[in-house]
């Protein structure tokens, strides 16, 4: 014991003596992880690091190999136990930009993004194994249930290189794999200098492949291609390296073959991301500017705002400013993501973390706007001179996100009136954690006060809709979901145009009016042998074949351009149950276009149901008018009076059904006697069944309202 204190003391005077030596005899006790490199060549090493590599090595060779001998029998430390010391010690100033690594992990659909993450955080044993489960990142009930991934995550690990010895700071973002969360993708990609992008080595590239790579490329990222899932019997890796290399484009010659289930190729991926993935820049000296990417609602401390730091350095007890919202506050917390939030002195240039300032107006921290300290602005200001600004900002804000165009829009309603402030608050909180949502005030005969919400995709909105009545405690009424039309009268510069995002703005009578509907463009990915199937679907969905492109023998691309109204309903259902799961899709927005279109109204019981109208093409109206009022007659429970749906295009009525009462037996106390009494109990059941008739109020079950979305608005089908 008293050689081991001996060698202790003399690391730790070494360690005083150099801030080099100390970051060295601190990683040493840092694990690498377990599995064995994979590589044919030499191991990779930073080359932003290799000048300082060799300078502390050569200081502290002494007392690292002193501690070797000392640490050998002990357990590894934790790297939440790693950070909590590195904290104490030195700060985050120990870890220089040059040893931050910045990526996301992008990936299609079921690829392996999330398992992949578990993979890297337990294998850097930022978790411990006793706290590792599936999905670790994915902290909400609803991903966990439905197994995709809905918000980013971030978190930060520690991982000493084996290349050069020295300790890295990684901070990874976990992104969804949905079309829907696209935005969720852009907005992690802008707070990283790399990605690592996932393929499946058994399907190969699928459409949200290619979609996420675009959406690297156009951020300037080091991408790194993961082939994961090698140990499933039905993998291919050279063929789908092959795809890589012919569809994207990409140099392949830094690929890792890995499996994140099993742990095969993890030390590779992390040694890769250290070689590969650039470092942040380093900080000019500017005043402090941070991005905020993400944020969410704590109902005790307030707005919680993640955050990349890109200039200065920001720490408890500033005052910090937001340029958009102009708002100050004084910041309570700052801290890093391991993934659980960890408190740190202070954050520093090429850092994400997050602040906590006590902010109760959700509208104070928007994401995409820029986080500059209050006292450096006003010094800005100053040294400008108010008549110099001009309306510009004394600190250039950092470029933020474009504001994302909701593709889907519905009606949202408290089932109680009462609950509508509620639902309003929930909202606002929902945003802050979701800025692809919209959502205005809409008054409803019907329906009473709800809101008019916009939403990216049907997926979205249903997540949506989920997370108020879970997390929120409110119980709703989600009306059928639409698109947005234009309806264009005049020519010229005397031509005027609506916006027509709910059916019962659309007028009726559309003389000298041109309806403009949304088309989007489609891509598909499937094997070859379903190409007939896909063509077929495209033709019943108003689409135009653009192309059809044979990646591989066996897999092929098609193209179309297709009404999103035609998109947003079972389009997707469709095309996996005709593909038997394998072909997958990635849509854009590009244009609106003429379109014969009408509204198509829904009456029960004689009264108008605006919530249940839909636009619909012309040759499609009938057969969507008897299919929705089939639906409703088996889902609209019965009365004691006979209750008629109808399904009409202005005052016509194209599709009709009627919901037979319920029946009271009223003649069972009869035995016998005249029949006159019988006909007079039967004439008193008829005129109260036509009073409650004409009195009678019909509740519309929450199913009937979802039914317009299943309509398979194929007009060929009966």
């Amino acid at each position: 014991m008293r050689a081991i204190s001996l060698t202790m003391c003399a690391a730790a005077a070494a360690a005083l003596s150099s801030p080099s030596t100390v970051v060295n005899a601190f990683s040493t006790r840092i694990p690498s992880s377990s599995v064995p490199m994979r590589r044919s060549s030499s191991s990779p090493s930073s080359t932003s690091s290799s000048s300082s590599s060799s300078s502390s090595s050569s200081s502290s060779s002494s007392s690292s190999s002193r501690l070797d001998s000392t640490t050998d029998n002990r357990p590894p430390a934790s790297s939440a136990d790693l950070f909590s010391n590195q904290d104490s010690a030195l700060g985050p100033q120990g870890f220089s930009s040059s040893r931050i690594r910045n990526f996301s992990i992008i990936a299609h659909i079921d690829h392996g993004k999330s398992t992949l993450a578990d993979r890297l955080l337990e294998s850097t044993s930022t978790v411990a194994s006793r706290d590792m489960t599936n999905q670790l990142l994915d902290n909400m009930d609803l991903e966990r249930e439905r197994g995709i991934t809905i918000k980013l995550q971030a978190a930060r690990v520690l991982y000493k290189s084996s290349a050069d010895g020295l300790v890295y700071v990684l901070n990874l973002i976990d992104t969804p794999g949905h079309v829907d969360f696209t935005y969720e993708v852009s907005r992690s990609l802008a707070a990283c200098e790399g990605a690592l992008l996932v393929v499946d080595a058994s399907q190969g590239i699928e459409a949200q492949t290619l979609a996420n790579v675009y959406l690297a490329l156009e951020n300037n990222l080091e991408i790194i291609p993961i082939l994961n899932k090698i140990d499933l019997p039905a993998a291919d890796p050279d063929r789908v390296t092959e795809e890589i290399k012919d569809t994207i484009g990409l140099d392949c010659s830094n690929i890792v073959r890995a499996s994140a289930k099993s742990g095969i190729g993890i030390n590779d991926i992390l040694e890769s991301i250290v070689k590969y993935v650039p470092p942040p820049r380093p900080d000019t000296g500017g005043p402090f500017r941070a991005l905020i990417f993400d944020s969410l609602y704590d109902p005790y401390r307030g707005v919680i705002v993640f955050m990349r730091v890109v200039d200065g350095s920001v720490r408890k007890g500033d005052r910090v400013r937001f340029l958009a919202s102009k708002a100050e506050h004084d910041v309570t917390e700052v801290g890093i993501m391991q993934p659980n939030q960890v408190p740190v002195d202070r954050l520093r240039a090429g850092e994400v973390g997050y602040l906590c300032a006590s902010i109760r107006d959700v509208l104070d921290a928007r994401v995409g706007d820029t986080i500059t300290l209050s006292s450096e602005y006003k010094a800005a200001a100053k040294l400008l001179g108010d008549g110099d600004l001009g309306g510009r900002e004394p600190i250039p804000p950092l470029p933020g996100y474009s504001e994302s165009v909701p593709m889907v829009f519905c009606g949202i309603f408290p089932v109680d009136a009462d609950q509508y402030e509620n639902l309003r608050d929930a909202l606002g909180k929902m945003r802050l954690n979701d800025a692809a949502i919209t959502y205005e005030p809409e008054t409803s005969g019907a329906m009473g006060f709800g809101f008019r919400c916009g939403f990216l995709g049907l997926l979205h909105m249903d997540v949506v809709r989920e997370r108020l009545e879970r997390e929120y405690d409110l119980d709703l009424i989600v009306t059928a979901p639409t698109v947005v039309y234009r309806v264009e009268k005049g020519e010229g510069e005397k031509m005027t145009v609506e916006i027509i995002d709910t059916p019962s703005k659309m007028p009726e009578i559309l003389r000298d009016m041109r309806v403009m509907e949304p088309y989007v463009r489609v891509e598909i990915l499937t094997p070859s042998d379903y190409n007939g199937q896909i063509i077929e679907l495209g033709q019943e969905r108003r689409g135009i074949l653009l192309d059809i492109k044979y990646l591989t023998p066996t897999r092929s691309t098609i193209v179309y351009e297709i009404p999103l109204a035609e998109v947003i309903t079972d389009f997707f259902d469709q095309l996996k149950s005709r593909t038997q799961g394998y072909a997958s899709m990635e849509y854009k927005l590009i244009e609106y276009r003429p379109g014969n279109l009408v509204r198509l109204d829904v009456k029960i019981n004689y009264e108008d149901a605006p919530p249940l109208a839909t636009i619909v093409h012309v040759d499609a109206a009938q057969t969507v008018g008897r299919r929705l009022v089939a639906s409703l007659k088996e889902l609209i429970p019965r009365q004691m009076f006979k209750v008629p749906i109808q399904a009409c295009i202005g005052v016509k009525v194209i599709a009709s059904a009627v919901i037979s009462p319920m029946r009271k037996d009223v003649l069972a106390k009869c035995y016998g006697g005249d029949i006159s009494r019988k006909k007079k109990l039967l004439q008193k059941q008829a005129k109260g069944k036509k009073r409650m008739k004409a009195m009678g109020k019909v509740n519309v079950p929450q199913e009937a309202f979802m039914a317009v979305i299943k309509l398979d608005k194929s007009a060929g089908k009966d």
